[in-house]
């Protein structure tokens, strides 16, 4: 589990294709200060599992359907990541709870500054909208974030310039494809709610 709050901005430093996945090297000495084989580190919101600790990285191995799922499939050497290692217990939830399961791709679609914050706007998959409101917590290339503003196909957030400097979305570009997890227990809360109306 993730708290959205992203630890550092990681570089992908080679990609290996492997039978049936692909193996990334990525580099981020802060996650892996203290990581080991087997550990969790969130790569743009992606759960994956550390194979080899490297000196200042770190190589994981990305199973297709992850990648066709994701926006790891468009990486590319040099490519810009966000990373957070999983959430221990007795820390601060800064953000919100992230499974690092990503539930769908969305892409930016414009970026209008202010003297203060930039607005950004993303699309938003039709399946995911029933669970994005207003004021609520959605995780976008795993960094936990408020919804400033939601549409029937696209939700904007409101970012401080600390977010847009410690994270990939300083130099995001329109059309970009971003990764899109949303709140959990809005999903719950469905299931729940849908069970409850079903029983005789």
């Amino acid at each position: 589990m993730f708290t959205g709050l992203v630890e550092e901005i990681g570089r992908v430093d080679k990609l290996e294709q492997l039978t049936d996945a692909v193996r990334l090297t990525i580099h981020g000495p802060t996650v892996t200060s203290d990581a080991a084989p087997g550990d969790s580190i969130a790569v743009d919101g992606v759960c994956l599992t550390v194979v080899d600790k490297l000196t200042e990285g770190f190589t994981a191995d990305v199973m297709q359907e992850t990648l066709n799922r994701s926006r790891l499939g468009s990486y590319k050497v040099g490519s810009r990541v966000n990373l957070e290692r999983a959430l221990t217990a007795g820390e601060r939830l800064g953000g919100h709870i992230v499974q690092g399961h990503v539930d769908g791709v969305g892409e930016l679609i414009s970026r209008a500054s202010s003297e203060h914050w930039e607005v950004l706007r993303f699309s938003l998959p039709a399946d995911l909208v029933r669970y994005v409101v207003e004021k609520g917590s959605i995780a976008i290339n795993g960094t936990s974030l408020t919804v400033s503003a939601v549409g029937e196909d696209f939700l904007e957030v409101s970012l401080i310039p600390t977010t847009l400097a410690e994270t990939t979305f300083g130099d995001m570009v329109v059309g970009e494809p971003v990764n899109l997890e949303v709140d959990v227990v809005a999903k719950y809360v469905e299931k729940m709610v849908g069970g409850y109306h079903l029983q005789p």
